[in-house]
């Protein structure tokens, strides 16, 4: 999805310090993998990694709404941003 706009994202330092952490507990699960503990132990710790994702993704869409989608309703371009919402929702939600 591609905007004609330069975006800012509001919350960029949160995310990115989220994404940090989270890149940290993805090498801390292959280090589990690597050492081979039980399995149990590695899905509880797939499930908190993409728990931690879908947080990042709701602050990241809180961010569309109240930025993009509002200014594409202002400048007229409604239909193209929702689209372009609709498509990325589906994407996520696969």
């Amino acid at each position: 999805m591609t905007t004609a706009s330069i975006h800012i994202h509001k919350n960029k330092k949160a995310v990115t310090n989220r994404l940090a952490r989270i890149e940290g507990h993805i090498h801390a699960v292959k280090k589990m993998i690597e050492d081979d503990r039980d399995c149990p132990e590695v899905l509880i710790q797939i499930a908190a990694v993409r728990k931690a994702l879908d947080n990042c993704a709701k602050i990241i869409l809180k961010d569309h709404l109240e930025h993009c989608i509002l200014h594409a309703v202002r400048n007229g371009r409604d239909a193209k941003a929702l689209s372009d919402l609709e498509i990325a929702i589906d994407r996520y939600l696969r």
